[in-house]
């Protein structure tokens, strides 16, 4: 057989340059079908870890932060509210917090990490709704002749110290949620991530 004006060099050249266009072609193909696999980015952000900055935030000031489309309280507390939290031992429910409602590391007297910062979920336990925050000591507005402040459920009447413990006699079955938490510096607290014990 023979190969009278047949070009070798020209033959492989466009065999090549057919295996570099399909290539770049299978390549453009899976690279949509690939990437279809990795979680969105709005799917990312709703379990991400979300960062506040403490520095700013006064005593006895509170800021919501979202975390898992949840709002999540951090209060910085006082240390006259701090010295008044053994006196609502008597009237909370479970005022060792020993219900499973917080981390290992949250699980004290003060139900956080540092004393002065609570970090709590802000659902009231009975049915999801919002507590609002209430800090004025005698408050008599919503049937507490003595209270301390706290966290007052305007759905159902719920009440919760500033431990975000739950008093007696009210809907709400346990203690407000404290969400896994860490400190990566004084002032910088991630919503999200345990604190290494």
């Amino acid at each position: 057989m023979s190969n009278d004006g047949v070009n070798d060099g020209r033959r492989r050249f466009l065999i090549r340059a057919t295996c570099v266009v399909g290539g770049v072609g299978v390549v453009g193909v899976l690279k949509p079908f690939v990437a279809s696999w990795s979680p969105s980015a709005k799917a990312k952000a709703a379990g991400a870890p979300v960062k506040a900055n403490l520095s700013k935030l006064e005593p006895g000031q509170m800021v919501v932060v979202e975390w898992r489309g949840k709002p999540v309280y951090v209060l910085r507390r006082t240390p006259e509210t701090l010295a008044m939290l053994p006196k609502m031992d008597e009237r909370v429910r479970d005022p060792q917090s020993l219900e499973p409602q917080q981390p290992a590391y949250a699980q004290n007297a003060n139900r956080s990490i540092k004393d002065e910062f609570l970090i709590l979920l802000g659902l009231c336990t009975h049915l999801g709704c919002a507590p609002q925050y209430r800090p004025e000591v005698g408050a008599t507005n919503f049937g507490e002749s003595d209270w301390l402040g706290g966290f007052f459920c305007p759905c159902h009447g719920s009440k919760f110290d500033l431990a975000g413990r739950v008093l007696k006699g009210v809907p709400a079955p346990t203690n407000l949620e404290v969400p896994p938490h860490s400190y990566e510096s004084d002032t910088l607290i991630v919503i999200g991530v345990d604190q290494e014990t």
